[in-house]
């Protein structure tokens, strides 16, 4: 999927933005660490698909000295901390969404194109186990619509050696955003003997999410996480998720970790 290749060419130079910027006034500054992980991952083919999609899993984190790698979820887009207290923290977010076309469709329903998302992020810890964090972003293409996105993970972790998060997770998003992936237009309804459906704006999609790093020895780990999403309220009702579609959305992904740098 385009979504995928785009955010694996784009995350790495983000990461380490934001780990860069974070570092720029330590004195002395420690030897930075890198872990890199590559391996595959299955998401939905677009928002309310019946099918899934094998698409590439790429995740970066970056440290200085002994200090753990940070927590990040899978499911969060990427993101830059212009201001970390280590308990709170905010600053823009990025993310990318694949396209809807016809022809991956089993009707001719409207095209969606591939999504770039711009918006911002602010999260707090509460405690060392509980994070919350909360998203906003605008589409400048394809839907054009603003999507949200609400998490909140319980963190348990034995510094780098291993890490399990779990947590719920909420998604919300206006009329454009739910009109593009599940509006029926008159046009459309022609085309596709489906109903005309003019959804509102709201909360689309309820669920949780997972994420779990094991490592191995000192330079090779696992990385893994599953996630699952209920579709809801007008969402739920389209009759393209109802046709052709399903309000129940997987996505989860495997992949090998290697640890370098920090004067090793």
């Amino acid at each position: 999927m385009i979504k995928a290749m785009l955010a694996a060419a784009a995350l790495p130079a983000l990461l380490f933005a934001t780990g860069a910027a974070a570092q720029d006034n330590d004195a002395p500054k420690e030897p930075r660490r890198f872990r890199v992980g590559v391996g595959p991952q299955v998401t939905p083919d677009h928002p309310g698909s019946d099918k899934v999609s094998v698409s590439p899993l790429f995740n970066l984190s970056t440290a200085r000295g002994d200090t753990p790698f940070d927590f990040s979820a899978a499911d969060q887009s990427a993101s830059i901390d212009l201001v970390d207290t280590g308990g709170f923290a905010f600053g823009p977010a990025f993310n990318l969404e694949g396209s809807r076309r016809r022809d991956e469709t089993d009707l001719p329903v409207d095209e969606v194109g591939v999504s770039a998302e711009v918006g911002g992020f602010a999260q707090f810890w509460l405690g060392s186990s509980i994070r919350a964090r909360g998203e906003l972003r605008k589409g400048v293409s394809g839907h054009k619509g603003l999507v949200g996105n609400i998490m909140l993970d319980y963190v348990a972790r034995d510094g780098d050696k291993w890490l399990f998060s779990v947590g719920p997770r909420v998604s919300l998003s206006d009329n454009k955003y739910q009109d593009a992936y599940f509006g029926v237009n008159p046009a459309a309804a022609l085309r596709t003997g489906l109903a005309p459906y003019n959804p509102g704006g709201g909360v689309h999609a309820v669920g949780a999410g997972a994420t779990t790093i094991f490592q191995i020895d000192r330079s090779w780990g696992i990385y893994g996480y599953a996630k699952y999403d209920r579709l809801v309220s007008d969402a739920a009702d389209s009759p393209i998720v109802r046709t052709i579609g399903s309000r129940n959305q997987f996505s989860g992904g495997a992949a090998l970790t290697f640890t370098f740098g920090g004067g090793r």
